[in-house]
């Protein structure tokens, strides 16, 4: 199986491709996007780096990788219509902690004028399925700042629970790190008895 076409009720998620570039520059162009992960806008030099690297860690697990995610005009549609996000899937992989090989890790970024209109929450909650149902995996983690409040609600949403809080010595820490990483987590067993 290699990384499938996901849908939604709303939202067409296609394998992230290099035809996809423009559209990272433009999401990672938001520094609001990015508050809780760089606290600034990146260049294009560094999204060149990200998308390399998204593409070699989508290469590394059958099924697991990253989506782009666009709105759709009905469960019959196959085309893609605005663009919403970067949806993440990847082996878990997160700098500042041990990671399982075997666990993937969920990540959302929504571009800021499709905020707080459940996209997030819609696209994760299909993520964990393709994650226990199409690839089988045991476990899935997603990890943000303890002050991302709105995010650890998208956890919390679909199911996932508070692990723990974890530091990690950043060179250039952002406002807030001083509380820490959270940890999330689901393991197959409480999706399946969620589901």
């Amino acid at each position: 199986m290699s990384q499938p076409v996901l849908r939604t009720e709303r939202l067409l998620m296609l394998p992230l491709a290099d035809e996809h570039f423009e559209l990272e520059v433009e999401l990672d162009s938001d520094a609001e996007v990015l508050r809780y992960l760089w606290g600034r806008a990146r260049t294009r030099d560094e999204v060149v780096s990200s998308h390399a690297e998204r593409m070699e860690l989508g290469r590394q697990v059958d099924g697991l990788g990253y989506w782009m995610a666009f709105l759709h005009d009905g469960e019959n549609s196959s085309a893609a219509g605005e663009f919403v996000g970067l949806m993440m899937l990847p082996p878990d992989h997160a700098d500042g902690r041990d990671c399982d090989p075997g666990d993937a890790a969920l990540g959302y970024r929504i571009m800021r004028k499709h905020w707080r209109r459940g996209y997030a929450s819609e696209a994760s909650a299909e993520l964990l399925r393709h994650a226990f149902e199409g690839v089988g995996v045991a476990k899935v983690v997603a990890d943000t700042m303890a002050v991302n409040t709105g995010s650890r609600a998208v956890m919390e949403k679909v199911g996932m629970r508070y692990a723990r809080t974890y530091f990690v010595d950043f060179d250039f820490p952002l406002p807030g790190a001083e509380q820490g990483e959270v940890l999330y987590e689901i393991t197959r067993k409480d999706w399946l008895r969620g589901a």
